[in-house]
């Protein structure tokens, strides 16, 4: 009889955790929501363009300070992974991230090599895969990158980078955002 009483609540803490380690588009804006970061991460779906789902979120504006040194109008950055629609089990281990820059010329058309120092440790990404729009005056330096090296980024402090022969620094609100992005890519965190 206790084998009998025990089947059902073994099944039902099976189906728990099984759900536990799938996230799904009502967790994933739920989570944003609870982070606060509704204006930075998205949840997007779109069936008529394709099966699959993605989590982009979209860093601030570099400052002003940091423009003129690059050389730039504007400079921000932005981060996604896709997923068959509409829920994922595993924490993606590569991130598209994509730098995108205003200028009047090409700024970073003949050098974009990234690399980040976080502490001690240097961070090579390599080169971006390039793309440029002459016509808007646009640059896309796009990489991927290990959710391992996202990881010790968002935990840094004093985070510098150097793309092309541009140094720079990522913000306290742009290593905020890397930790959310981090916390809501992961069906464990939620």
């Amino acid at each position: 009889m206790q084998k009998y009483l025990l089947l059902p609540l073994f099944l039902l803490l099976a189906v728990g955790v099984s759900r536990g380690q799938l996230k799904n588009r009502d967790d994933i804006n739920k989570q944003i929501k609870e982070l606060k970061a509704e204006k930075s991460i998205f949840f997007e779906y779109e069936p008529a363009r394709s099966s699959e789902a993605k989590i982009i979120a979209a860093g601030k504006e570099f400052s002003e300070a940091e423009r003129k040194r690059a050389g730039v109008e504007s400079m921000n950055f932005g981060l996604a992974f896709f997923f068959p629609c509409c829920a994922f089990k595993v924490a993606p281990q590569e991130i598209l991230f994509t730098f995108r820059v205003e200028s009047k010329k090409p700024r970073f058309a003949a050098s974009h090599v990234w690399t980040a120092t976080v502490g001690s440790e240097t961070i090579d990404f390599g080169e971006a895969r390039y793309a440029a729009r002459a016509k808007d005056n646009m640059e896309y330096l796009n990489f991927k990158i290990s959710r391992a090296n996202l990881e010790k980024i968002a935990r840094g402090t004093d985070v510098k980078f150097k793309l092309g022969e541009t140094e720079l620094n990522f913000t306290p609100e742009h290593l905020q955002l890397f930790a959310n992005f981090l916390k809501v890519s992961d069906p464990a965190s939620f």
